[in-house]
């Protein structure tokens, strides 16, 4: 299969940099292909701008653009690792989304009703966040993170949603939840 992981921190030794390297290695030994598109590392530039949406509109998107979507286009699974950060993704990310996943690539409308064009992909989603899971159960934010990302953007895509996992307390983990989290993940690509 061939992997592509998307990846948005700008610390590349943070949790996250260290669960995509924990992934990258893990793949790597099984001979799988991969690919890392580091967002921060790229410096990808996250603004949507008028000739972006004009582009679109005519089926025309700017060369970064393009190179991001041969890469989705590429692989089979697609997986997103970043932080929550104010109740979603960082910015980086949601631009990503914004100007890569455009009408015409990612989705398109049939008659007014929505297709997702990105089917027959599998993706898997690695998300930390400071609070712990009981806080976010507690005022509803876990239902409308699920909502926001996987039905408002992954699955309204046509990405067939493997696992989306959402690691607490992330800010300062014990070792152990480290390891049972690695674990948590790398049993998802077995």
């Amino acid at each position: 299969m061939k992997y592509l992981i998307i990846f948005a921190h700008p610390d590349p030794q943070s949790l996250n940099g260290h669960l995509e390297r924990t992934l990258f290695g893990y793949l790597g030994n099984k001979g799988q292909e991969i690919v890392v598109r580091d967002l921060y590392q790229l410096n990808f530039n996250p603004v949507l701008s008028v000739e972006d949406i004009q582009g679109q509109r005519e089926g025309k998107v700017a060369e970064d653009v393009k190179l991001e979507q041969e890469f989705i286009s590429w692989a089979d699974h697609i997986t997103f690792i970043y932080p929550i950060w104010w109740t979603g993704m960082p910015a980086i990310l949601k631009g990503f989304i914004d100007r890569v996943f455009s009408y015409g690539f990612a989705y398109r409308y049939d008659q007014g009703k929505q297709k997702g064009l990105l089917t027959g992909k599998q993706t898997t989603i690695i998300n930390t966040h400071g609070k712990s899971q009981s806080e976010y159960e507690e005022i509803g934010m876990d239902k409308a993170l699920s909502l926001t990302s996987d039905r408002g953007i992954f699955s309204y895509c046509g990405l067939e949603i493997n696992r989306h996992f959402f690691f607490d307390r992330a800010d300062r983990p014990a070792p152990q939840s480290v390891e049972n989290w690695k674990s948590q993940i790398l049993s998802t690509y077995t």
